[in-house]
């Protein structure tokens, strides 16, 4: 019986011990968190800037702006630089809005109401590819303009882990495995 119990200890430990390698989860961040996507105060104008340099963005995240009575809009860079809403690449007026990385590299965002790009309401956010290390603070890579992303259909929308489904099915299975020792 002692050696039934230690198999099964030893088996359920590595079982749970290489979950993490089934793990492939992508995030979600809020932009601006608790501020949302407004206009932020005239003594706060690189607020969107410096919470961005905060986090590490992969490819497969989302961002969510929420707001009411405004815009977000993705554009190249010279159009982020000079505030241009005319060409954007991605526009969407009914937040929350959610938008996903689907490469690396620089995103432009701006909002498209008149004067509020120009009072700070924008963001770069640098996404890196899943080998890329944290890039020096302030630069930027200009390779591409962003793709436009696919339209959601429900905002905001919770992320799950990839490890959620395995392990149960793991579970499962370990539950029919212990009743045939019993």
């Amino acid at each position: 019986m002692a050696s039934v119990s230690s198999f099964k200890l030893i088996l359920l430990f590595t079982l749970f011990s290489s979950l993490h390698l089934l793990s492939a989860a992508a995030s979600e961040f809020e932009v601006g968190e608790s501020n949302g996507w407004a206009v932020p105060t005239s003594d706060d104008i690189g607020f969107y800037n410096e919470w961005a340099s905060e986090k590490r963005f992969q490819v497969g995240d989302t961002v969510v702006f929420k707001y009411k009575k405004d815009s977000v809009m993705v554009v190249i860079e010279d159009d982020y630089d000079n505030c241009n809403s005319s060409h954007p690449v991605y526009y969407a007026n009914e937040g929350p809005t959610v938008y996903e990385f689907d490469r690396p590299g620089p995103f432009y965002f701006i909002s498209g109401v008149s004067g509020h790009c120009e009072k700070g309401q924008k963001i770069i956010i640098k996404v890196l590819s899943q080998d890329d290390s944290p890039p020096p603070h302030g630069g930027q890579d200009t390779n591409s303009p962003p793709n436009p992303p696919q339209p959601s259909a429900t905002a905001p929308r919770a992320r799950v882990s990839y490890l959620v489904i395995p392990s149960q099915f793991m579970m499962l299975f370990l539950g029919f495995f212990f009743r045939q020792f019993y």
